[in-house]
């Protein structure tokens, strides 16, 4: 589903955050990307969303080359293909838990009820909903992070991203994310989370981890 073929990442012109990277992922795997802060983890999420392209090499998702988007059609395809949980989440803190998770839908100019169910209907499953009119300000951290899944999932994506997603949680809500992880696997979604978080490396829905250390893979 995804492939990563001789990728390299440097940044002004000498900083190199990847050096000739070789990953695939299929589909529904969860895979943890394990390493210390700078070892380039967080890199290789950032390529697969679009967000950022490669100095050298080629990214592959369902077949279709997204190394060299331009920006405009980098957007399209992480809304049609991509969930990202960023680690310190993200969201606007002056607007509502509702406004937060449409956010990714305003760009398609849905019908407002339609967009009224979409957002009921992931924030019921991601146990938030009774904070749906709260100003996100207002909400603890791990309620910010459910909007933050909920707003990663609103399109249904079947590639969800999480970066250090536990970093900011005490031990009870990571494991209440790690239970979140368990449903999205069980729906096939394919799941890559960058962490050096031991509570992930021997969970039983992990399919692989993947070690990086200074860009290069272990």
């Amino acid at each position: 589903m995804i492939e990563i073929k001789n990728v390299s990442k440097i940044y002004d012109g000498n900083i190199v955050a990847l050096q000739d990277i070789n990953l695939r992922f299929k589909e529904g795997e969860l895979i943890i990307l394990k390493g210390v802060s700078g070892s380039g983890k967080s890199t290789i999420l950032s390529l697969i969303a679009g967000l950022s392209k490669p100095t050298l090499g080629e990214i592959t998702v369902d077949k279709k080359k997204i190394s060299k988007l331009p920006d405009h059609f980098a957007a399209s395809y992480r809304r049609d293909n991509i969930g990202i949980v960023f680690q310190k989440y993200n969201l606007i803190p002056t607007l509502s838990v509702t406004e937060n998770v449409l956010l990714p839908l305003f760009p398609l100019n849905l019908p407002r009820e339609l967009m009224k169910e979409k957002s009921s209907n992931v924030l019921q499953k991601f146990s938030i909903e009774h904070k749906a009119n709260v100003i996100v300000k207002n909400l603890s951290g791990g309620e910010q992070q459910r909007v933050a899944i909920a707003r990663a999932n609103i399109n249904d994506p079947k590639i969800i991203l999480a970066d250090e997603p536990t970093a900011n949680l005490d031990e009870k809500l990571s494991l209440e994310f790690i239970e979140i992880l368990r449903e999205l696997k069980s729906k096939k979604r394919t799941i890559i989370i960058a962490t050096h978080d031991p509570l992930f490396f021997d969970l039983d829905i992990v399919d692989r981890t993947v070690s990086i250390e200074h860009g290069k893979l272990l």
